[in-house]
């Protein structure tokens, strides 16, 4: 008994480092301060285990998955149009290995991964309730709404409220069901389906609704009962739509706008992906001119004009920069790190399959909620924020660190 208890006691620290990233990730860059943590101890964990540390299987595959990320920015940044930003960036990113191996060599006890699922759910459906909050009288944590969208913890001038609670959705909706069955599943999906809508980002209704599918094919395993529930939850997001556009002009304008996609015209299309399509086709022409290692990671902006069509609104006149980041994943791999950056990440994503495929039962079920998240994280039909960025690029760092986790666990039993 004493050496489980002991056991316990090692773990919690451990992930209470991992829970902070999240429940810092609203406010600023003050979730670097975890992870920061984390790599330290993640270091030390290391060196004291070195002799048996490849046999670690959740640090093989996070190794291979972090060069896989790594290299393809390591490789563009000599031919980079701004070398200083892609060196920089090349040197920051190498935090999250250290940060994986912590994860790795601190979550190898099965027992705790249920109370880290809850946990992570819990965070989430704060967020969420804070968000409920706001829907009702239009004030949360973090202050009052946007005029165009629902902000939530956020706050109205990092809106990035929906793509987050789409991405960690599957936590809340893993946890339902494993403590309340499909019930629990039903009213969780409900519970964080206005928020979703209301916060404005399509790009999260794709991810929420790709999550949503996975879980109803897990809970029917067949083709008619998967139809049957699909169609209960369509008409279910349709009545929660309904209830939006009535009660919500900001939504209802984004849905209009959407609509205009229909016209099939180019022009129409850019104005209902708000003017993405120029975007994207400049990012072409940039992957055209530079198509071995791309223009350097984060070197984008830099690099748009040069690109651009007279007149694009993106460009600005005095910085002489473009904008962000190519807004769609294989345009950012394949812009930024070029060909050789997009084949590391195809092997990537081929490995954490790969891995997944070769899971027994109990791995697949502690992997479920992170590799659910980062499937619809990186789903390529998509709008995306910039994985390469520092934010986003941490949220993904901490979700492939779990996933990675999932695998490293030495005892299934706890004892």
């Amino acid at each position: 008994m004493v050496p489980t208890l002991d056991i316990s006691a090692r773990a919690i620290w451990p992930a209470i480092i991992l829970l902070l990233v999240l429940v810092l990730l609203p406010i600023g860059r003050s979730a670097e301060a975890p992870i920061a943590t984390g790599a330290v101890a993640g270091l030390v964990f290391a060196w004291r285990g070195r002799a048996t540390l490849w046999s670690n299987r959740g640090v093989r595959l996070g190794a291979a998955l972090f060069a896989c990320y790594w290299l393809p920015a390591l490789i563009s940044a000599p031919g980079a149009v701004a070398a200083e930003k892609s060196w920089s960036t090349v040197a920051v990113l190498l935090r999250f290995f250290p940060f994986l191996l912590f994860a790795s060599l601190s979550l190898r006890d099965a027992t705790l991964w249920l109370r880290i699922t809850a946990a992570v759910a819990m965070i989430v459906v704060l967020w969420v309730l804070d968000a409920w909050v706001q829907i009702f009288t239009g004030y949360s944590l973090a202050g009052a709404a946007d005029a165009g969208r629902l902000s939530g913890i956020f706050g109205a001038g990092n809106l990035k409220l929906g793509p987050v609670l789409a991405v960690l959705s599957p936590f809340v909706l893993a946890a339902a069901r494993a403590r309340f069955g499909w019930r629990g599943l039903v009213v969780a999906f409900v519970f964080l389906l206005m928020p979703i809508l209301l916060a404005g980002s399509r790009a999260a209704w794709l991810m929420y609704g790709l999550v949503g599918l996975a879980f109803l094919w897990q809970e029917t395993r067949r083709p008619l009962r998967f139809a049957a529930w699909s169609a209960a939850a369509a008409c279910l997001v349709a009545a929660a739509a309904i209830v939006a556009l009535h009660d919500s002009s900001a939504f209802a304008a984004r849905v209009q706008r959407s609509l205009l996609a229909l016209q099939g015209s180019q022009q129409a299309l850019d104005e209902a992906g708000a003017g993405r399509v120029r975007i994207w086709n400049t990012a072409l022409h940039m992957a055209a001119a530079h198509p071995v290692t791309g223009v350097g990671v984060r070197g984008f902006r830099y690099a748009y004009a040069a690109f651009a069509q007279p007149g694009d609104a993106f460009v600005d006149t005095e910085t002489g920069e473009g904008a962000a980041h190519a807004h769609q994943i294989a345009l950012e791999v394949l812009t930024e790190t070029g060909i050789i950056g997009l084949l590391f990440w195809l092997a990537g994503a081929f490995l954490a399959i790969r891995a997944w495929r070769r899971a027994n039962v109990a791995t697949r079920e502690r992997a479920l909620a992170p590799g659910l998240a980062l499937a619809a994280m990186c789903f390529p039909l998509n709008t995306h924020l910039a994985f390469y960025s520092a934010w986003w690029g941490l949220l993904f760092w901490w979700l492939l660190a779990l996933y990675c986790a999932a695998f490293a666990v030495e005892r299934e039993d706890g004892a």
